[in-house]
């Protein structure tokens, strides 16, 4: 009955929390900081004081959520595996599920407290559940930073909870933004709005507005202390476009997702994504020299996408480099040539041309059994 009724008042205060208020131009932002960023490209439509160092509360809880992700792509966690609390992580204040020592939830049940009701408890449970201990998924938050060209970026904690040294920029927070979301598993927990955990006794609302009133938005993660004020990572996809609106230090929670908003907009209005190529289009064959195949089929090995200004799209030309003739033995994948892309005669960037299959060489046996069936169409 007690957490019915806390759900219930959680359900009112965000129903009372106003919507979004639009910022007059995409200039007229007022949080510290903000980044729009493409999510394919990682090109920067927008930006105000992208580096700078500011703290970012639980919008942290991005890079805890990408290790998790990373930990299960690896095999090392599965989605079933049950997390114990322990008495460390019931410890958190702030946000949290109210996580019992010794108490067990799956990851599943565990990301979705993280995603949805930002659980301060359940993010430690899951660092000491993956990394055996607190500080050492920490140290791995940084080092995957690091990795990341998050230049402007430390993490003292995994939860967001203000500590001095604990910061992060928009540019960072979008460039870890837009990691998270390449993984197709991880979208249906950021776009949750209303659930439950621990058998529907325990209800969860999202504080992310956007992911009810925004069209095509996917997440990501809120934020909010005094310290850090009003933050958020959001992102959103239309018409093949995913764009990542970063919001730091905007002094009140619809300025947050007003400001949000219009980045979005403004990315959406403004720009489209242009395909120039696709994986596995195919380019034409291939002699092979001393093959079990007379020919390869080459195809193009990757998509190779460029945002464009609306209007100023123009037609992307292809030209296909390939050697005349290429020897065996050959693998699938290959590289066998370059597709050059180009805009009005300039390059804009180019991608391998692969084998389609893989062809074999020819050995002594191979070849008198060829020859003999060259020699029996003969007659």
């Amino acid at each position: 009955m007690k957490n019915g009724m806390r759900f219930l008042c959680l359900v009112l205060i965000i129903a009372l929390i106003p919507l979004p208020v639009f910022a007059k131009s995409v200039e007229d932002i007022s949080a510290k900081s903000a980044v729009l960023m493409e999510a394919t490209t990682g090109e920067v439509l927008f930006e105000q004081n992208p580096d700078e160092r500011l703290p970012i509360a639980s919008v942290t809880k991005v890079m805890t959520m990408l290790l998790i992700m990373e930990a299960l792509k690896s095999g090392k966690i599965t989605m079933q595996d049950m997390v114990t609390a322990s008495e460390h992580a019931c410890s958190m204040g702030g946000s949290q599920v109210y996580l019992e020592p010794g108490e067990q939830m799956s990851v599943s049940d565990m990301l979705k407290a993280i995603a949805v009701a930002s659980g301060n408890d359940a993010s430690v449970a899951m660092a000491e559940h993956i990394m055996g201990s607190e500080q050492g998924f920490i140290d791995a938050m940084n080092a995957r930073a690091k990795v990341l060209g998050m230049n402007n970026t430390n993490f003292i904690n995994c939860n967001g909870l203000d500590e001095d040294n604990h910061y992060s920029s928009a540019r960072d927070v979008a460039i870890m933004s837009k990691e998270l979301i390449k993984y197709d598993d991880i979208k249906p927990f950021l776009s949750i709005w209303i659930d439950s955990l621990r058998e529907g006794k325990f209800g969860l609302a999202n504080t992310n507005k956007l992911i009810r009133f925004y069209q095509g938005a996917i997440g990501i993660k809120t934020g909010s202390t005094s310290k850090a004020m009003y933050c958020l990572s959001s992102a959103a996809t239309r018409n093949g476009l995913t764009l990542v609106s970063v919001v730091l230090g905007a002094p009140t929670t619809a300025e947050r997702f007003g400001s949000a908003s219009r980045l979005l907009d403004y990315g959406f209005a403004n720009y489209s994504i242009a395909i120039g190529a696709a994986k596995g289009e195919s380019v034409g064959k291939v002699p092979v020299n001393k093959g079990l195949e007379k020919e390869v089929e080459a195809v193009v090995g990757n998509d190779f996408k460029r945002l464009m200004p609306k209007g100023k799209q123009g037609n992307i030309e292809k030209q296909a480099v390939m050697p005349e003739k290429i020897s065996a033995p050959i693998n699938e994948n290959d590289k066998i040539g370059d597709m050059i892309l180009t805009m009005d005669g300039k390059e804009i960037g180019r991608v391998d041309i692969v084998a389609k299959t893989s062809v074999g060489r020819m050995n002594v046996a191979t070849t008198i059994i060829s020859l003999i069936k060259m020699w029996m169409q003969i007659r």
